[in-house]
């Protein structure tokens, strides 16, 4: 009976792994458009008399309450200066990163046929990490100099927790999120389990979104925290349960769980040798159950109630 279990699992594999090939085949077919703008580019070259131009061609990126004479001294401001030269060096021609939002749009198009493709305009924002880059429905802004590598010496007092994914192959994991928060409808967000389900569903929209990006890139781990999460899957969820946190509404259980940190906290012994944000690993498993358990689509799941998907969901975590 054990090895037509096994032999079972690995046919089932076999045709689903068949099917998801077939699928990416597809997705790759659509026509999309990306055209990268790079405002970055034109203002570190431009000079006072091109302003204007400037103004025209990208408004809605110049303050009506800032006058020109404040751009024109950014022109030779050399902090300014110096982040033109390291997006520069670090993105060239952009072209990586351009096939990857190529990719991006395919899938959006595919699970969302009124997908548009907004404009694409990349620039520099002074190394504000909080505001990356931005979406609108016709819009899409990118600040580079957010993007330059962890070592950057741009990013020297800030944590490393946080530098560890100002890399450029987060530019596109950072777009799908922002996607997924565009279309993720869940009112209330009050218990530990609330939290874990939407940021479940934000990373099961990037799996669907950008599946050519590895798993640990679109959570934001190192390969080693990634599998600290797999190994210790067992234990983070008996920890959960054990200390009654699913359905708590206690704020200190989001801050510890599923805010950017640079570990989790238990209050154990081991939390030193934990990532951060392990709720969200956690929330991830039980999405990735529910839609395996249930027949919805990804734009039903994203609209379904945390306690529904979990309770439907089934979830065992790994041993």
């Amino acid at each position: 009976m054990k090895q037509i279990a096994i032999l079972s699992f690995v046919l089932l594999s076999f045709f689903s792994c068949k099917d998801d090939n077939a699928l990416e085949v597809e997705i790759s077919k659509i026509e999309t458009n990306v055209t990268v703008e790079r405002f970055d580019r034109a203002f570190a070259n431009a000079k006072a008399t091109d302003l204007p131009n400037l103004k025209s061609t990208f408004p809605f990126l110049f303050s009506k309450r800032t006058p020109d004479s404040v751009w024109i001294g950014r022109m030779s401001d050399t902090i300014q200066n110096e982040l033109h030269d390291a997006t520069y060096n670090k993105f060239g021609d952009f072209k990586t990163e351009t096939n990857e939002i190529e990719g991006l749009f395919q899938h959006l198009k595919y699970y969302n046929k009124t997908f548009a493709e907004p404009r694409v305009i990349t620039l520099t924002n002074t190394v504000d990490y909080r505001n990356k880059l931005a979406v609108t429905d016709s819009v899409i802004v990118i600040a580079l100099d957010n993007y330059l590598g962890r070592e950057h010496e741009f990013y020297g007092n800030i944590p490393v927790y946080l530098t560890q994914n100002m890399e450029p192959s987060q530019i596109v994991v950072d777009l799908a999120k922002a996607y997924s928060e565009r279309q993720i409808f869940q009112p209330k967000k009050k218990t530990l389990l609330d939290e874990m389900v939407y940021f479940g569903k934000q990373l099961y929209f990037k799996d669907k979104m950008i599946p050519f990006k590895t798993d640990a890139e679109k959570i934001g781990y190192s390969q080693e925290q990634l599998e600290f999460a797999k190994v210790n899957e067992d234990m983070i969820w008996t920890q959960f349960v054990q200390n009654e946190m699913l359905y708590d509404t206690d704020s200190s259980l989001s801050a510890r769980f599923i805010a950017e940190a640079p570990f989790s906290k238990f209050y154990l012994e081991l939390d030193n040798q934990t990532p951060g944000r392990l709720g969200q690993y956690i929330g991830w498993q039980i999405v990735k159950a529910y839609m395996k358990n249930n027949d919805v689509s990804l734009k039903q799941m994203l609209e379904t109630d945390a306690v529904e998907i979990f309770n439907k969901s089934n979830y065992k975590p790994s041993k």
